[in-house]
């Protein structure tokens, strides 16, 4: 028997919708998902859509649970920004930006942000340049001084560069890198 004979056969009985799905079965998908991490309103109605269901069982479903607190867009968006900061090393640029692609509003996405505060943003700035400083060759003090600030400007491109892709904003980045070359007796130059 074919694949198509299975799948025709298991949609019996289920009052499975045309191009679609139960709401018992979009909350099964729900659930399945929640288990697995904390996921925003938008993360699953994309996926209930990716799987058939009508625009209008997704809602009711989303609804339902939004209602029992199985999903909460500002509780997701705190736990989101909280951990992305302090196990990813993102900085609020970055996390910002992933709480739009996640769709939670510019009301929650701001409210978990603003518990990131500039110190806590630094300090995790200054563990990342010292983790990467610690696997870095030390900056040579031998040779002529050009060849040392050519070096120097390499590192801090490299250091600024990776703040950056984290989402860490330029004058910042720019700062600890300076601070940090500083700490270790490189001569940071302008």
């Amino acid at each position: 028997s074919s694949g198509t004979d299975r799948s025709s056969r298991s949609d019996r009985g289920t009052g499975k919708e045309p191009g679609g799905g139960t709401e018992a079965q979009a909350k099964d998908v729900c659930l399945r998902l929640l288990t697995d991490r904390a996921r925003s309103r938008a993360e699953l109605a994309a996926k209930l859509e990716q799987k058939g269901f009508t625009p209008e069982v997704a809602e009711r479903t989303l609804d339902r649970l939004t209602e029992v607190g199985l999903i909460d867009d500002a509780d997701f968006a705190q736990q989101w920004a909280r951990s992305r900061h302090l196990y990813s090393g993102r900085g609020k640029r970055a996390i910002a930006l992933e709480l739009r692609r996640k769709g939670i509003d510019a009301d929650d996405a701001e409210a978990a942000l603003d518990r990131i505060d500039s110190d806590d943003e630094r300090e995790r700035a200054v563990e990342l340049v010292r983790k990467k400083l610690r696997t870095q060759p030390p900056l040579s003090t031998e040779g002529d001084r050009r060849e040392r600030a050519l070096e120097r400007d390499k590192v801090v491109r490299r250091l600024v560069g990776m703040l950056a892709r984290r989402g860490y904003a330029q004058g910042m980045a720019f700062d600890v890198v300076r601070q940090e070359l500083a700490a270790l007796g490189a001569d940071t130059g302008d």
